[in-house]
């Protein structure tokens, strides 16, 4: 852990998040194409922001249970290294996906406690990564998939092994990060609103912190950076 933690931002808009995510060697960054997200962008920018990403950034197409129609349109004109499913899919529909893009699937699990990670057990063997994020209680009304700023539990994860990879997500920040890597075991940690400034807009800083505090295993050089970037 720590130095070799994979990291992944998600919900990039602009040039200047792509410029930052390069600066920081993310192994992964994501676009999101869902309508009610303050972070959807269109197909033509997402080619434009995608182009722009480093050769060793994976390019990372969120959508939530998407048509055929909507998977060939985005791939058609994104061209994304990984397709993330943030919705309601199941294992089959899974499958059927892969199948039809050739792409790898992150499988995104909603969690509020142990008998979603038992349900987590069913898509192990047919998506390429498992990504947890904190599933939204029903009285939050109007609820994103995902992007809320929610924790979970990060114990649930200790020890949590699986037939693929997975990553940790949800409310994750430069303040909690190395703690929560530390709790969960996590070897893969994804990013959104927890690097913004405001709702659909990264910070570079915060990007920069949240890498440093990743990989480190501690927030304070993280909160260094931020304090660098700050009088840059």
């Amino acid at each position: 852990m720590g130095a070799d933690t994979k990291i992944k931002i998600c919900g990039l808009t602009t040039q200047k998040a792509v410029a930052a995510v390069n600066k920081i060697k993310a192994d992964m960054a994501g676009l999101v194409f869902f309508p009610r997200s303050p972070r959807n962008v269109s197909i033509s920018d997402a080619c434009a922001l995608a182009g722009g990403l480093a050769s060793s950034v994976q390019s990372v197409a969120l959508m939530v249970d998407p048509l055929d129609h909507e998977l060939d349109e985005i791939i058609g004109g994104v061209a994304p290294n990984m397709l993330q499913l943030h919705g309601a899919e199941t294992p089959e529909r899974v499958a059927q996906i892969k199948a039809r893009t050739g792409l790898p699937v992150m499988k995104a699990m909603r969690v509020a406690g142990a008998k979603d990670l038992a349900k987590a057990r069913q898509f192990e063997k047919v998506a390429d990564w498992l990504l947890f994020d904190a599933k939204p209680p029903k009285s939050l009304a109007n609820a994103l998939p995902g992007g809320n700023g929610l924790v979970f539990d990060w114990t649930l994860l200790a020890g949590f092994e699986c037939a693929c990879p997975w990553m940790l997500s949800g409310g994750l920040d430069v303040a909690n990060v190395a703690e929560a890597i530390r709790i969960s075991g996590a070897r893969a940690v994804d990013v959104s609103s927890g690097v913004e400034s405001e709702p659909g807009l990264k910070d570079p800083d915060r990007i920069r912190a949240f890498a440093a505090a990743a990989r480190s295993r501690g927030p304070r050089a993280g909160m260094r950076d931020v304090v660098k970037g700050s009088r840059a």
